[in-house]
């Protein structure tokens, strides 16, 4: 099971998300009793150096809300030698083949964001599927969608399973409403996604406390988690995540590393999403 440290972006600081609120996000004060004062190259060196997490989410919080790419903050970020998993508000081909140029491992193609399958498809074939992550965006167990989506209002299952039939690669499961409250992941709705989408790579934010919430993830058939608060606090512990590290996960796909291609270097090697038929 991979633990993937989570680093939200707003106006070139480190925040702390809590609920979903974005308006009320602060600086993270620090991580395991070492000051950051909403650094984010501190903090994600303090979770490289403290913990040993080998992979980051990166939230660009001002990219999401439709704002400028904080690109040379996210450029040092990729250059700690970590795999970047980037989330900033990508929807077209345009921001997509971005990302990969500022250093991102994978993109995350968010629910909230997201016009259409149609458009993740193109996403999938333009960077291979691989390297596309869905972000199944929920709010207390609903799905988030764009208010300019033609994507129907369904739930979650079928919406991952549509989004996977589409061509991405692996799927996050996050319900921002329970983002840094100690509310604990619906392992319910995590199981049934689990059925829905049983051959890509599976990971779950939102709301983990504890290493019994690590365990509980992997018994569930998740793959990996992001994890931000109880880093924070140090519930979860260097410890915890090496024994999570040993938990089975349910498939076989291998992470991406950091500069598996250089930054601006179109991938090669394309994989075929499947074909539209399969979209529905």
């Amino acid at each position: 099971m991979k633990i993937v440290g989570v680093i939200d972006l707003c106006a070139g600081r480190a925040v702390h998300a809590r609920g979903g609120i974005r308006a009320d996000y602060a600086p993270v004060p620090s991580v395991a009793g070492v000051a950051v004062d909403g650094d984010p190259l501190r903090l994600a060196r303090a979770y490289i150096d403290r913990f040993g997490i080998e992979e980051l989410y990166v939230a660009d919080l001002d990219a999401i809300g439709g704002g400028a790419w904080q690109c040379n903050l996210i450029r040092a970020l990729t250059a700690l030698k970590v795999a970047v998993w980037l989330d900033a508000g990508t929807s077209s081909v345009e921001c997509a083949e971005r990302a990969i140029a500022v250093g991102a491992a994978r993109v995350l193609v968010g629910l909230e964001t997201l016009e259409s399958y149609e458009k993740l498809h193109g996403i999938c074939r333009a960077i291979t599927h691989e390297r596309v992550t869905f972000s199944l965006d929920l709010r207390n167990g609903k799905p988030i969608r764009s208010t300019a989506t033609t994507i129907d209002d369904e739930g979650a299952e079928t919406i991952a399973r549509r989004a996977v039939n589409a061509g991405a690669g692996s799927l996050v499961m996050i319900d921002l409403a329970r983002v840094g409250v100690g509310a604990g992941v619906d392992i319910s709705l995590l199981q049934r996604v689990r059925v829905a989408v049983p051959d890509v790579t599976l990971l779950a934010g939102g709301g983990i406390r504890s290493a019994g919430d690590l365990q509980a993830l992997a018994e569930a058939g998740c793959d990996g988690a992001l994890v931000a608060t109880a880093l924070h606090d140090g519930r979860i512990t260097a410890a915890d995540i090496d024994a999570a590290r040993n938990e089975p996960g349910t498939t076989n796909h291998q992470p991406l590393t950091t500069n598996q291609s250089p930054p601006g270097t179109p991938p090669t090697g394309r994989s075929s999403p499947p074909p539209p038929s399969r979209w529905r």
